[in-house]
Formats: structure tokens, sequence, C-alpha cells
């Protein structure tokens, strides 16, 4: 993953709202963690010329970094469509992995083909904590699968995840991340210079709210 894939995919989150950064009022979180970014991948979907480059982009760091893959699993639910479409260019079988298994018919939790010993990559379109994708890749893992590695569109580079993230045996790779956006930002004007400090403190350190002003 080359610099200027990070800063293209930072660029175009931004231009689309899809991140947005609010350091002087933040964001709450479903955890009551103040924050000074939102992220919603999901209107990615929408904008057809950013959906190309993000799927492209998958689509070649699973070609390049896992050659050897059987099939790609997205998470549910927001990584499914780009698990889907990235499956599509290279020629693989896809499937997607549920938050819990279902409560009729035959309960599944993965959804689609997945044999034992299949060699297999997960698409997820955001880390945080790191907590949602690793609870995927052990479901996975006890269907017999072998999962060479995630593939993500943003991360907040948080500590907490990639000690979690190692500790699980996981590689990550990211079109792009936090330090990306937050730089983009203030080259583009949507955030002063003076912000950047302040918005790395909270990646860092969440539950710590000095970053607040």
């Amino acid at each position: 993953m080359t610099s200027s894939t990070h800063e293209i995919i930072a660029g175009g989150l931004l231009d689309i709202g899809a991140v947005f950064l609010r350091p002087d009022r933040p964001f709450i979180w479903a955890s009551g963690i103040k924050s000074p970014i939102y992220c919603d991948n999901r209107l990615t979907l929408s904008d057809p010329e950013l959906r190309t480059q993000i799927e492209s982009a998958i689509a070649g760091t699973i070609r390049e970094k896992y050659p050897e893959a059987d099939a790609i699993m997205g998470t549910s639910t927001a990584g499914i469509p780009h698990a889907a479409i990235a499956a599509h260019l290279l020629g693989l079988p896809m499937g997607y992995v549920r938050a819990g298994s279902k409560d009729h018919g035959r309960r599944n939790r993965i959804e689609g083909r997945l044999e034992p010993g299949w060699q297999v990559v997960v698409v997820e379109d955001l880390i945080s904590t790191g907590g949602s994708v690793i609870d995927v890749v052990e479901a996975l893992r006890d269907a017999g699968a072998y999962v060479l590695g995630v593939v993500s569109i943003f991360t907040y580079g948080m500590r907490e995840s990639q000690k979690s993230l190692g500790a699980s045996g996981i590689e990550n790779t990211s079109l792009t991340d936090f330090d990306t956006v937050v730089n983009m930002a203030a080259r583009m004007g949507r955030i002063r210079h003076e912000d950047i400090a302040r918005l790395m403190a909270f990646r860092d350190n969440p539950g710590d709210e000095r970053w607040i002003l």
C-alpha cells in the first residue's frame, strides 16, 4: 500500500463526508467516549468514483499480499458490499459473518460457502478497538478456515486495537488511517494545524479527555 493510496482514499473520505472531524464539538460514541471524529464508510457506496478506488485498492491489496486466498469474507454489515465487489474483481467466492447466529432456519452465523481448510481474507470497513473483527476472525477459525489477514478501509490505529490484533495473530492492512486523514484534513483546511496534536492525543488514549479544550 503506497502513501499516495493512503492520501487519495483519505481525501475521498473527507470530500464526501464519510469521515468528519470536529475537535471543538466532539461526537459521543455509544460507549460514552467523546470523539473528535465521525466515520461512516457506508457513504462510499453512494459515490461511484471513490467506491471504484476503494474496491480496486482492496482487490489489489489482496492480489499482492494474499494471492493464495480461496475466498473473501465480509464483516456484517458494512464490510459485506466491499467484500462482494472485491471478490467479484478477483473472481473469488464470497461470504460474510453475522454479528451473531440466526435464531431461525439453519441458525447460520457464516453465510456463503466456506470449506474447512480454505484460506480466507476478511474485508472490514472500519477498525477502532478491533474487537468486532477479532470476533469475526475467531468465528471463521472455529469453522475450520485459515484467516490470512484483514483488509480494512480505515483504521484509527489505536494502541488498544494494535495490541489486541497482534495478540490474536491477526494482520490488518488498511487503505488509509487516522493519521493520514488528520494531516489531509489540515492540508485541505478542514481543521487547524494546531488541532493535529489534540487529535493525536485522542488516538493515543481515547478515554483521556484532556485533548478537549
